[in-house]
């Protein structure tokens, strides 16, 4: 079987289904372009064809490239993946101009394209080289060039069609930042052409009738002019000049796949077409053979979507959550609330008051309110969700729930109080799950009938935005309580990573240190704006200081002193409480209490560092190197990501990149921790390591596993390959 078919009809139209066998949603691959490439060869060479439409025997109608593709031309280096991309070019370029005459553009054939949903990536270029992109009256549908969101860029002719064809500047928001709209506003944009009922039929009838000039691109026109203006144009020039400005502004330097587009877009706006179809394919070339483009296809595509599709799923049958209780209605129990109603699961939302509970459930109707405002949803939708939330301090409401989530206050004599009143009604096969981010799962179990049904499951902050729920097995935890988990957040769209029970699991392991090595050097006299601006140039979303700020400084206090009861005299992070206490002490808690290390307006906002910062622990005369501090934040990280390895804590390396992109905003231009260390080898890695420890302590010492790597000169990739198991 193969991925395009295309039949004749009696009008002289020849459609052409793309519908790859085996697969859910279209692909590209280079047999599948191959076999488009005869498709049209003869029906371009068929007097009996008056016009073609391209469609999908699927839903939707492409997905995007076959990721397989990109892989097999990176082994063969530059050159293969400049040849594999300029055959497709050379494809897309046939369609458009469709068999016409090169000097007079007559003679040519229509080609339509009719999409009945989503089209995203290659899907979208395909349609971008044909006349006219008919698009299905699909509102669940998605149009667009997401490219860059996993560290490439549209290199299929979409970022020069689309420039060309709609301007540089109203093109950015769309391949800068590989925005997706549905087909409604996809028309309004100018990205398609036409919206209906049968894009099919309608694609049929405009091939028909479209005359020459229908056929003719503007930029195959003699006269065009880019919308907008060229790079040399006084409007084409400030576009330009601004669009370098925000896209430095917003990656700082650290995705490759940015400046890389823009520099084909401005390169390509100065040359003909057919030439500027060259330089995007020389760039993407480019941004390929760059490791960061690797690395985040292979968490944020590959290993995201393997994950989230039960890759380390145990064998039980199907555990779907039909009814939810949950146990606590503030922030995190209400958000919890919200996302399972969503996605359609019947809710019973309980706290100690009613008041409490009722306010828990006002949150979705927040939530719901905004969405309306903003055109995403309606007042039907919000009824139906609001319907599946009871808000009760009744226990025995939780009756036939097959999922509890507990989400009370981080006491465990609290956690257990409520543990065994919900396991008193709940039904004997009902899972237990617990939300908390630092609490010893093993230790909470002991209060469950049921430690083999207890599992840990940690949300973050907000629930309804963040992407990533990490599981926590404890030591009796059973298969089952681990399907019904990961069953569970598939439900309701996140990502899972399953851990083992440790001290702060795998997510707040990591976090914590990078937020304690940011407060150590402000303690150290190290300038807080050094601090800060040195982590955004690695990739991180926030300073640590402003991370601490975000998530409040007197958490900080009770973590720590929890950490220093539990491990007394080898308590590592005395410096670092020296200058919490002391914030935490003067009512400065954060964002929350408009006063942390930074200072906010009463709205909020922050306004910049607190003056009393630099008086109370002065900034040193002598600064150190910008690198120091960089790899003193990302090593303060990534290493206790291998011990996390290490110990077993961590069983897959996919789930520990994927996890710290997600979680907590780890460099995601690198993949992750343990593609970072990929990049700069495990030799050069346990080096850094290593001087860090002589100089700042054993904090920084290199763990034997990444000794014996960088001894043997392995990757962690590399050794462990798709799945790793800690050996």
């Amino acid at each position: 079987m193969t991925d395009f078919t295309m039949q004749k009809d009696a009008d002289g139209v020849a459609i052409i289904t793309w519908d790859v066998p085996g697969k859910s949603m279209n692909v590209l691959s280079l047999d599948g372009a191959a076999n488009l490439n005869g498709l049209i060869d003869e029906a371009l060479a068929d007097e009996a064809v008056k016009g073609i439409v391209i469609t999908s025997g699927k839903k939707d109608f492409a997905g995007g490239m076959d990721l397989n593709v990109i892989a097999q031309m990176k082994q063969g280096g530059a050159q293969a993946i400049f040849e594999g991309v300029m055959t497709l070019h050379h494809l897309l370029r046939k369609i458009e101009l469709a068999g016409m005459d090169p000097k007079t553009k007559k003679g040519g054939k229509p080609i339509a394209a009719a999409l009945p949903g989503t089209a995203l990536g290659i899907g979208l270029e395909l349609p971008l080289s044909t006349h006219r992109i008919f698009a299905a009256e699909n509102p669940k549908a998605k149009i667009g060039l997401p490219e860059i969101m996993v560290g490439i860029f549209p290199g299929a002719g979409g970022t020069t069609r689309l420039t060309r064809k709609m301007g540089a500047l109203a093109a950015a928001p769309f391949l800068l930042e590989g925005k997706l709209s549905d087909p409604a506003k996809a028309k309004a944009a100018g990205l398609i052409d036409e919206v209906v009922a049968d894009p099919v039929a309608d694609a049929r009838e405009w091939v028909l009738k479209a005359t020459e000039a229908d056929l003719v691109k503007p930029w195959d026109a003699k006269g065009y002019k880019m919308p907008g203006g060229e790079p040399y144009h006084p409007a084409g020039f400030m576009t330009f000049v601004g669009a370098s400005a925000m896209v430095h502004g917003k990656t700082l330097g650290v995705y490759p796949a940015a400046k890389a587009l823009l520099s084909a877009v401005y390169e390509g706006a100065l040359v003909p077409f057919d030439t500027a179809l060259k330089i995007e394919a020389r760039w993407f070339t480019n941004v390929l053979m760059n490791p960061s483009s690797t690395a985040m296809i292979r968490s944020l595509f590959i290993n995201k979507e393997a994950l989230e599709k039960g890759a380390n799923r145990p064998e039980a049958p199907d555990q779907t959550v039909k009814k939810v209780g949950i146990l606590g209605a503030g922030m995190m129990g209400a958000g919890i609330a919200y996302v399972s109603a969503m996605a359609g699961i019947e809710v019973v939302l309980i706290d100690a008051a009613q008041d409490a509970a009722d306010r828990g459930k006002a949150y979705s109707t927040g939530l719901l309110d905004k969405a309306i405002s903003r055109k995403r949803s309606t007042e039907e939708k919000k009824t139906e969700v609001l319907a599946r939330i009871t808000a009760t301090t009744d226990y025995a409401a939780l009756a036939g729930c097959d999922l509890i989530v507990e989400a009370v206050f981080e006491d465990p004599s609290v956690k257990a109080d409520v543990t065994k009143r919900a396991e008193a009604v709940i039904p004997q096969d009902a899972i237990f799950a617990t939300n908390t981010s630092t609490l010893p799962i093993s230790e909470l179990a002991k209060a469950s009938a049921r430690p083999d049904q207890f599992i840990g499951i940690h949300f973050f902050s907000p629930v309804d935005k963040m992407l990533l729920v990490e599981i926590i097995k404890g030591k009796q935890t059973g298969p089952r309580a681990v399907a019904k988990a990961l069953d569970f957040v598939r439900q309701i769209r996140k990502t899972p990573i399953v851990v083992n029970d440790a001290r702060f699991f795998y997510a707040n392991r990591c976090i914590i240190p990078y937020i304690n090595e940011g407060i150590r050097m402000v303690a150290e006299g190290v300038s807080p704006t050094l601090i800060e601006n040195a982590a955004k140039l690695m990739g991180m979303p926030l300073g640590p200081l402003q991370l601490v700020d975000e998530t409040s400084i007197d958490l900080g206090v009770k973590i720590a002193k929890a950490t220093r009861a539990a491990m007394g005299d080898a308590y590592p992070d005395g410096a670092v409480d020296e200058v919490i206490f002391k914030l935490a002490d003067q009512g400065r808690l954060g964002r929350k209490s408009k006063a942390g290390f930074y200072d906010y307006d009463e709205a909020g906002k922050r306004q910049g560092f607190w003056s009393g910062l630099s008086i109370q622990w002065p900034e040193a005369e002598t600064q150190p190197e910008l690198t120091e501090i960089q790899h003193r934040l990302m090593f303060a990280q990534s290493l206790e990501a291998v011990r996390a390895l290490e110990e077993g804590v961590l069983e897959d390396i996919r789930e520990g990149d994927v996890g710290a992109v997600l979680g907590w905003g780890f460099a995601p231009w690198s993949g992750g921790p343990f593609g970072w260390l990929d990049m700069l080898g495990a030799p050069r890695a346990a080096e850094i390591a290593d001087g860090l420890a002589a100089k700042f302590g054993n904090r920084f010492a290199a763990p034997a596993l990444l000794k014996d790597m960088a001894a043997k000169g392995d990757s962690f990739y590399g050794r462990f390959g798709g799945k790793a198991k800690a050996a």
